[in-house]
């Protein structure tokens, strides 16, 4: 395929305004799986991960590629969440232009400029494309303006401002240059085609073939893909070639070259410039990295990441339970499965910290993310409280901060108003939208961003919208410190039983059932008061001649509260972990003897 036939485009937008939706209809539309291939009935195809459905949510950046009327389309589709913005990075080398969809309804969201503000300054083509313009609140006129203000804020050079706006129902396959929409996504196509630049190669072909890696795929059957775009030359099938890296140079060849087609790959003997490509046989390629042919290889300039903004500390298992549930439970096997992640994950930062190891990334979801896809493939650990990463500046500490939206019914608007108080969050702006709803926004330290999508969740019935993105650093004045009431702890090694959880429920919340087992210095519960409280959930009742199970009736326990792993991790206090297997999550105290730990307390 000549390279003035080919079309690499990147889907960008906030999180939930149907970027992966639009790639359905893409796909379908361009006859890319026949009439009875179960994609054609399926939706969110390129969501193929288990936590991708359960979030509803895209976690990591994916490629296809379509034909359509002579032409090649590969298309890349982007995360929309703040926290996967690393996959958004290093996805949009590979692009020569960006479908920018917005909500019609909601305009632009923090997201949206960010992802914007990357394919802006990378030089990329924007083509602009309102979505869901059928919500009875759409404000398409209003979105249109609010889309205009956020290319003159980013805009790097004036053709920039020059953008071609579609109108879609990407959920029904419906695309149009007006808001009287055609039947199908003929204009996205075209638009694709016309607006969207031919990819961007450098032409001195003598010089040898250049290939930036972007992105890592494996299977059982050929092992490691290195994928990436072709910028110069041309790439052969057993072609000897050099991987240039920050360490230097290694050799390596072509075992084969992969081109993508709908969900799928096809071999090929040679690829070129401008086309995206898989490749193997080259083990020792990573993201970042250069492969190149000719006898003067030259590297070409690494992806730049923005830097992590919270850790978390991970470790093996060390409560009594250890070792009962997971498969992988070792030092060394965490250590080697942190040290895969990087290879995909580049976002992420890794350091030795004790027994375990301190794992830096962009957000709690982030880090979730990446704890709970260990803990489905066997992984034993436990985990402590996420902790702010601090710069240091001219000799002054930073924190980082972050923009934060708020949209709720006004009914609510006091309960957010008094969280966001406690958290010290400066209020940048408030409005009431055209649905009666109230938008906040806010500027916050990422500490004390902690724990308040939960609260929020709570305090406004699971009505709330809110999301987040990091606009910088600023001194550290450390104003917000998290408040929570006391724990209820075991301070028994045993199963718990109803008897005994009865009596406890009325000192707290309880987060554990009957009949499990538990251990001393275990958390089992959210105490009414402020201070932690041991208490003996094991106790059975004591059957005499006077008194049998019979005599009080039976128990009513109230219904225990289940807590999510993100909840769990925003429970977390300095002096506690959280205890992750395959089956079970455990809260605990660093310090599980109670003696010690009130000495320890005591000296603090």
């Amino acid at each position: 395929m000549p390279k003035d036939r080919i079309r690499n485009v990147a889907i960008i937008a906030h999180v939930d305004h149907g970027k992966t939706t639009l790639v359905d209809g893409l796909l379908k539309q361009s006859h890319t799986f026949r009439e009875n291939q179960a994609e054609m009935s399926q939706t969110l195809i390129m969501d193929s991960g288990d936590q991708e459905h359960e979030r509803g949510i895209t976690i990591t950046a994916k490629q296809t590629a379509v034909f359509y009327d002579g032409y090649k389309i590969n298309i890349i589709d982007t995360p929309g969440h703040a926290d996967f913005s690393g996959e958004v990075e290093r996805t949009l080398n590979m692009a020569d232009g960006v479908l920018l969809i917005v909500d019609a309804q909601e305009g632009p969201m923090p997201q949206t400029k960010f992802v914007l503000q990357k394919a802006l300054d990378l030089k990329l083509k924007p083509v602009v494309v309102i979505n869901k313009i059928d919500k009875p609140a759409a404000r398409i006129d209003e979105v249109e303006g609010e889309i205009a203000d956020l290319f003159l804020e980013l805009a790097t050079d004036e053709s920039q401002l020059n953008y071609p706006i579609y109108y879609a129902i990407a959920r029904e396959g419906r695309a149009g240059k007006t808001t009287e929409l055609d039947d199908d996504l003929k204009v996205i196509f075209e638009s694709i085609i016309n607006d969207i630049p031919a990819p961007k190669i450098d032409e001195e072909a003598s010089k040898g073939a250049q290939l930036l890696v972007a992105a890592l795929a494996q299977d059982n059957y050929l092992g490691k893909y290195a994928i990436g775009k072709i910028v110069r030359g041309k790439l052969k099938k057993g072609e000897n070639v050099k991987v240039l890296s920050s360490e230097g140079a290694k050799a390596g060849k072509i075992d084969r070259i992969f081109t993508y087609r709908g969900l799928g790959k096809e071999e090929t003997d040679e690829a070129v410039a401008g086309d995206i490509v898989a490749l193997t046989g080259v083990s020792e390629a990573n993201i970042g990295d250069t492969i190149a042919t000719g006898d003067s290889p030259e590297a070409l300039p690494t992806i730049e990441l923005e830097s992590p903004t919270l850790s978390i500390y991970i470790g093996p298992n060390t409560s009594p339970l250890k070792g009962k549930e997971g498969e992988f439970t070792t030092s060394r096997q965490i250590a080697e499965r942190l040290e895969k992640e990087l290879e995909t994950n580049i976002a992420l930062k890794i350091q030795p910290d004790g027994l375990g190891y301190k794992v830096s990334g962009r957000g709690e979801l982030h880090l979730s993310v990446l704890i709970e896809t260990m803990r489905r493939e066997g992984y034993e650990l436990e985990a402590g409280r996420p902790e702010v990463v601090y710069k240091e500046e001219d000799g002054v500490r930073m924190e980082p901060v972050e923009d934060l939206t708020i949209e709720v019914d006004s009914e609510f608007v006091g309960p957010v108003s008094q969280e966001m108080g406690v958290r010290k969050a400066e209020l940048k702006s408030q409005e009431l939208t055209s649905t009666g709803s109230t938008r906040f926004e806010y500027e916050i330290t990422t500490a004390a961003l902690i724990g308040l999508r939960n609260n929020l969740l709570t305090a406004t019935k699971g009505t709330v919208i809110m999301s987040s993105i990091p606009s910088g650093y600023k001194p550290a004045d450390s104003k917000y410190k998290p408040e929570r009431n006391g724990a209820l702890i075991s301070f028994e090694t045993g199963v718990s039983t109803a008897y005994a959880l009865d009596a406890a429920q009325a000192r707290g919340t309880l987060y554990i059932p009957p009949q499990v087992d538990v251990y001393q210095g275990m958390i089992v519960g959210l105490s009414n008061k402020k201070d932690d409280l041991d208490i003996n959930v094991c106790r059975e009742k004591q059957l005499t001649n006077m008194r049998t199970h019979a005599s009080d009736g039976a128990i009513q326990l109230t219904p225990r509260t289940q807590l999510s792993l993100e909840q769990c991790l925003d429970f977390l206090l300095d002096d506690e972990l959280l205890e992750v297997t395959p089956k079970s999550l455990r809260l605990r105290k660093r310090q599980l003897d109670p003696i010690k730990r009130k000495r320890e307390a005591r000296a603090a």
